[in-house]
């Protein structure tokens, strides 16, 4: 596996026009099918998805709600949609427009088929500066290059504002690197 705090986890993967992303899960997340598509973009081999949780692919940028939302409205019988940030198995990333819906037998709910597709790039971008607003009201994690516990980030915003200056130069200054001026 990449190290963590490669240049990797800021490499964009495109899921390609045309293409579409299948996976089906049982009731709890497990991958029970993973289509070639899955496997190419997200970097694994079908075997290595297939009795895995499907939150491997759980980029960090995502906000926690958008997946609470997304198991309850599937666990509630309804499709769910919406546009997700994934992790690729050398830590970079790619974006999917998904939609999540039951699978029934008889009717029996029995297991999850996701359809996967390309998000064009103006919503990738709009996309993540949603979830990172969402995240920072959240109270969850603040991305910088690092995570950060969004306490700190409070803190040290707070500092930024109270002497003028940016951010970068509170943090620079809190860890030793600079001068204060």
């Amino acid at each position: 596996m990449t190290d963590p705090s490669s240049y990797a986890m800021f490499v964009e993967t495109e899921v390609p026009e045309g293409e579409l992303i299948i996976s089906r899960t049982d009731l709890e997340g497990t991958i029970t099918y993973a289509n070639e598509t899955f496997a190419a973009i997200s970097g694994y081999r079908p075997e290595e998805l297939v009795g895995r949780s499907h939150n491997i692919l759980r980029h960090p940028d995502m906000p926690k709600s958008v997946f609470r939302q997304m198991w309850k409205t599937i666990r509630a019988g309804a499709p769910w949609e919406g546009y997700v940030k994934n992790m690729r198995k050398d830590r970079g990333y790619y974006w999917v427009y998904a939609t999540v819906s039951g699978v029934y037998r008889e009717g029996e709910l029995v297991e999850y088929k996701s359809l996967r597709a390309f998000v064009p790039e103006a919503k990738r971008i709009a996309m993540q500066e949603r979830y990172d607003a969402m995240r920072r009201e959240e109270g969850d994690r603040i991305r910088l290059v690092a995570y950060v516990p969004a306490e700190v980030y409070r803190r040290l915003a707070g500092l930024a504002e109270a002497e003028g200056i940016g951010l970068d130069r509170i943090i620079a200054r809190q860890l030793g690197r600079f001068p204060a001026e």
